[in-house]
């Protein structure tokens, strides 16, 4: 492999590290960050997740908080999880791990949900934020990416992004976050779907290509222009290997590139904490 790794710990442990100093600070204002997850269902991945978002927690001294709904409930437990949260004083921010199940609605518990309790940035009224650059939680999965583009030191203000997935979770927000007029972005960004007939043409094209699909291997070496950065945001799974949208023979042509593991979910999780540790912030002013 010629190119250089994103690896995304370095870039969570520096983002952790700051999140650690503003618990501590709050700590002795006598405020204790919490953080709230909703797991629906018993997907082991999803299960995961949660799980490593707990035990981050309590490396740097947040307190969290877990609702588990089974599979087989109804919407109404659902959206009873998010009341509680809502309601409790002791939850900062929560978010409801996606994907739900079938015959749950995501999106109507997504809006019940307290924007200012927002963990993950995807309530209706911080995605307008983003859009009228507004102060708010930023979506994780996106601000991992942008992060780790700022770390290690790629350049991203004029640069052309083309953004393979259009999801409400990562390629959507991302595409709206890398175009605002600020520092670490302020990019031609071009959003590509499975509408298009032909993928290669934009990829080819780009200084940076983001896959978002959530399809293993779909990023092929002939679709990267020699040099560009790639970046695997979307990511499935056989049986318990986790495979990336990338290929890892992109990293011959590629100048930079996310390794299979630790590329992406490690900021993910360091910016759910930080957007944690801002709402607590923001309770203790008001």
């Amino acid at each position: 492999m010629t190119a250089q790794l994103l690896a995304g710990q370095p870039v969570a442990e520096a983002v952790l590290a700051e999140v650690g100093e503003r618990v501590e600070e709050l700590r002795k204002a006598g405020t204790r960050p919490g953080l709230g997850t909703i797991l629906v269902g018993d997907d082991a991945a999803s299960a995961g997740y949660v799980r490593k978002k707990h035990e981050t927690c309590e490396e740097v001294g947040i307190a969290s908080f877990n609702a588990e709904i089974p599979a087989d409930a109804g919407q109404a437990e659902l959206l009873a999880a998010v009341d509680r949260f809502n309601a409790d004083p002791a939850v900062d921010a929560y978010i409801i791990q996606h994907p739900v199940p079938a015959g749950f609605d995501f999106n109507e518990a997504l809006a019940r949900m307290d924007p200012k309790k927002d963990a993950d940035g995807l309530h209706p009224t911080n995605l307008g934020k983003l859009v009228l650059q507004e102060r708010g939680p930023v979506p994780c999965t996106p601000a991992g990416i942008q992060a780790m583009l700022v770390h290690y030191g790629i350049d991203i203000g004029g640069r052309e992004v083309v953004v393979l997935g259009r999801g409400p979770t990562l390629g959507r927000p991302l595409s709206l976050l890398l175009t605002l007029k600020q520092a670490g972005a302020n990019a031609v960004v071009t959003v590509v779907h499975t509408g298009a007939r032909d993928v290669a043409p934009f990829t080819c094209r780009a200084d940076i290509v983001v896959a978002a699909l959530g399809v293993p291997r779909f990023v092929q070496p002939e679709m990267i222009k020699p040099g560009a950065v790639v970046v695997s945001g979307g990511i499935s799974w056989s049986g318990r290997k986790l495979l990336p949208d990338v290929d890892e023979s992109v990293g011959e042509v590629a100048s930079w590139i996310t390794p299979r593991l630790g590329g992406v979910g490690p900021t993910t999780v360091a910016m759910l904490l930080r957007n944690t540790v801002l709402a607590a912030a923001d309770r203790g002013e008001s």
